[in-house]
């Protein structure tokens, strides 16, 4: 088979092209500059120049081809430049949809996010569940839209697109804030922890299987939240406390980070703030859970993610490894 992937230089989407290479497939992938992903064309996958948010750029690397995944998204949380995130996140997946639709591309994969239903306030949602606002970041924002004013229409009529729903994605590789947290903690500069902020956790392996499993296995006009189980942060944090011998820092109620976000709203307007400080970041994480089954994902595509207590210390041990630092125990 020949499939099309977007994102491919990207944390799940390199993984998702990796794993297609592996079971045999070609993979044709775009990227702004190709001469910077050598390390996918070292491995036999097409690299061709190409933009999401350039509709005519897609048309000849998805001429063709036998299955689309959709996975390239904007994904920054407490930037004060947010302008790229409605062109990537939803005008982007709507040049991908119309091209695929246009080209009588018969299967589709689209990788959404738990985070289209924001705050569930400790409830582990399914499928079923639709939020409509307000959100808490301009990502939570434009991934709902692009899910449920661009993908869904399209399903309905007539499009062959799966939707998956990742939860937080760990693992070598990942470039973002969930990484910056961790990496804080290493290097023992991980202030304090937020008290009931809760995810649903799933290694990048588990999650770029879930993607492969959907284009397999899934229901055309079907969502599947392909995500771990449910952890909160200072759950994660004792894990990695054992792991590392590092003790985790002390946790604090939500009403103190709303109260620094609130803060931090007005100081940003004149000062320049770090993305994890910023008043966006810190209302992400203020006793918020981002919660949600993956009951179907299991039942209908055999989807099976490792525990945290598996996955977790694996993605420990590389960061640590990276820093020079030994871990307590193997």
């Amino acid at each position: 088979m020949r499939y099309f992937v977007t994102g491919a230089t990207g944390f799940i989407g390199g993984r998702v092209a990796r794993m297609l290479v592996a079971a045999g497939h070609q993979v044709v992938a775009i990227a702004r500059h190709p001469a910077a992903a050598t390390d996918l064309s070292n491995l036999g996958v097409q690299v061709v120049a190409g933009d999401v948010t350039d509709r005519e750029s897609l048309r000849e690397p998805m001429t063709g081809v036998d299955g689309v995944y959709h996975i390239a998204g904007w994904y920054r949380i407490g930037v004060k430049d947010k302008s790229q995130a409605a062109r990537i996140n939803v005008d982007g997946t709507r040049n991908v949809l119309e091209i695929m639709r246009e080209l009588g591309i018969p299967r589709g994969v689209y990788t959404s996010t738990l985070a289209v239903n924001s705050d569930t306030h400790g409830r582990v949602v399914d499928e079923t569940y639709r939020y409509t606002g307000p959100f808490l970041s301009e990502y939570d924002r434009t991934k709902w839209v692009a899910h449920y004013q661009v993908a869904e229409p399209m399903i309905e009529a007539g499009l062959p697109l799966v939707i998956v729903m990742p939860g937080v994605v760990y693992g070598p590789g990942d470039t973002s804030s969930l990484r910056t947290t961790f990496l804080q903690y290493l290097e023992r500069k991980l202030p304090v922890v937020p008290q009931r902020t809760a995810f649903c956790w799933a290694t990048v392996e588990d999650t770029a299987r879930g993607h492969l499993l959907a284009m397999e296995k899934g229901k055309v006009g079907e969502s599947y939240m392909i995500c771990g189980e449910p952890h909160t942060l200072v759950e994660a944090l004792d894990l990695t406390e054992t792991v590392t011998g590092i003790p985790r820092p002390a946790s604090a109620p939500p009403f103190v980070f709303k109260a620094m976000s609130r803060f931090m709203s007005v100081a940003e307007k004149g000062i320049s703030v770090p993305e994890q400080f910023s008043a966006e970041n810190l209302r992400v994480i203020a006793g918020v859970t981002y919660l949600g089954s993956n009951a179907k994902a299991r039942r209908e595509l055999g989807f099976a993610p490792r525990p945290l207590e598996e996955g977790l210390p694996e993605m420990l041990y590389h960061e640590m490894g990276l820093l020079g630092l030994e871990p307590k125990k193997r």
